[in-house]
């Protein structure tokens, strides 16, 4: 059952077809590319897109607009230290802002970063920094249950060929966005502090929808069949020597990330590479307001009835849709459905990027915003070809979901007159080119 009632609305209106067809055409067949006063449902992200609650408005009026020593950076500290068991916390205006402060002090030229799927920005950040992501994902069946899981002998076989002393990090993603969203276990996470040890590399734990990932374990790890949300979440980043965080995904707010760090030498680095990136170390880059939305939002996340809401409505999301034929990825993740692509257009090759297809198709018939997740977004890896309908916080209702399912019916029914894309414009970075490319259909 819902656990909330709207106190506050925004309309939004479907643009006419002609209207839309012309918009997709000047984004160049790359929503990222679309106005948001243009998209009808908004699938795009989970990314700072949600609704924030009574709580955390009334929270950001005592924001603390302080340069240094600010009360507001207090009171989120004190949440990430009660909720998720850090102590040093180095605020970021988002996630890749902290992204960028902990890989720029882990990761050197000639490092490899091993992880259970990297994410586009993650990848990019160790790129820039002079590194190699590697993916390291498991061979997972299709009944487990923990699809998202590292496999630790894989990070063990990339150690022995580039030698321990080459591989500073070891990071563990949670919930596997690149890998349709899938959970992993309190277990994996334990082998993979294990690793780390044995590396002598520092185990960082990307806990962007760590209280996501938290709720698949009390409902999939029998060891923790009994315990809280907020126990789970808590033992599960105990592992960690470092965390990076999205404030955006599990700390509901709309802006916002940190660093999260156990040990004093690390965090000293990550201090000052924070103030010289993001801003004093007492507000990284946000404003007082910000700093209190984060606060509270942490504390909302790990409540039973907030998370079992979100799960479930990416559940039914994803029910919808395959009551009307379209082939997603299963069990379902925190966040996302992911659409198999390739078997939804299996005509359209991969090199001519099937998922961006589905995506511009969805905003053609319907309005429906989401992203392709395969060859455009990773290019030269081998991945599936993934459409992702991301479902952003608190803000969508089942009239919402059943119009993206009723947008599927009008897609399938077209589906034998679709032709692929190719990229006619890009930035020189590739692991960004999804955000700002420009493709033309295929002659």
């Amino acid at each position: 059952m819902r656990a909330y009632r709207a106190k506050v609305v925004e309309p939004i209106s479907l643009p006419d077809r002609e209207e839309r067809v012309a918009n997709l055409e000047k984004a160049g067949y790359n929503v990222f590319n679309l106005d948001s006063d243009d998209v009808f449902i908004d699938l795009l992200t989970d990314s700072g897109t949600g609704t924030m609650s009574q709580d955390q408005w009334a929270a950001m009026m005592r924001g603390d607009e302080a340069y240094a020593g600010s009360d507001s950076f207090e009171r989120l500290r004190e949440s990430v230290a009660d909720v998720m068991g850090f102590k040093n916390v180095v605020p970021a205006h988002q996630g890749r802002g902290a992204e960028n402060v902990l890989y720029g002090v882990l990761v050197s030229k000639g490092d490899y970063v091993p992880n259970n799927t990297h994410f586009d920005t993650t990848r990019a950040h160790v790129v820039n920094n002079g590194g190699d992501p590697i993916d390291c994902p498991t061979d997972a069946a299709e009944d487990d249950p923990f699809k998202g899981n590292l496999d630790p002998e894989k990070v063990r076989e990339l150690a022995d060929d580039v030698g321990a002393e080459n591989v500073p990090a070891l990071v563990v993603t949670v919930t596997n966005n690149s890998m349709a969203g899938q959970p992993v276990s309190v277990e994996n996470v334990r082998e993979a502090r294990d690793v780390a040890d044995e590396l002598d590399a520092t185990f960082v734990i990307d806990a962007c929808r760590f209280a996501e990932n938290a709720y698949f374990v009390q409902q999939r790890e029998e060891e923790f069949a009994e315990s809280s949300v907020a126990a789970i979440a808590r033992e599960q980043l105990s592992y960690a020597d470092a965390i990076v965080m999205s404030g955006k995904k599990d700390a509901l707010s709309n802006i916002g990330g940190f660093v999260g760090v156990c040990d004093g030498n690390l965090f000293e680095r990550a201090k000052q590479r924070g103030i010289l990136f993001e801003g004093f170390s007492t507000y990284g880059g946000l404003a007082g307001r910000d700093l209190e939305a984060m606060a509270v939002g942490l504390r909302e996340a790990v409540t039973q009835e907030y998370i079992e809401s979100r799960v479930e409505q990416v559940r039914e999301l994803g029910d919808l849709l395959r009551d009307v034929g379209v082939p997603i990825y299963t069990p379902t993740g925190g966040h996302a459905v992911y659409v198999d692509a390739e078997a939804y257009l299996p005509e359209i090759p991969r090199e001519q990027f099937p998922g961006q297809v589905l995506v511009g198709e969805l905003y053609r018939e319907g309005g429906v915003r989401a992203v392709e997740l395969g060859e455009f977004a990773f290019p030269d890896e081998d991945r599936p070809q993934l459409a992702r309908l991301c479902l952003p916080r608190r803000s969508y209702f089942r009239d919402h979901l059943e119009h993206v399912a009723e947008t599927f019916e009008k897609v399938s029914a077209r589906r034998g007159e679709l032709a692929g894309l190719e990229v006619v414009e890009e930035p020189p970075m590739k692991e960004l080119r999804h955000f700002s490319a420009r493709l033309e259909p295929v002659a």
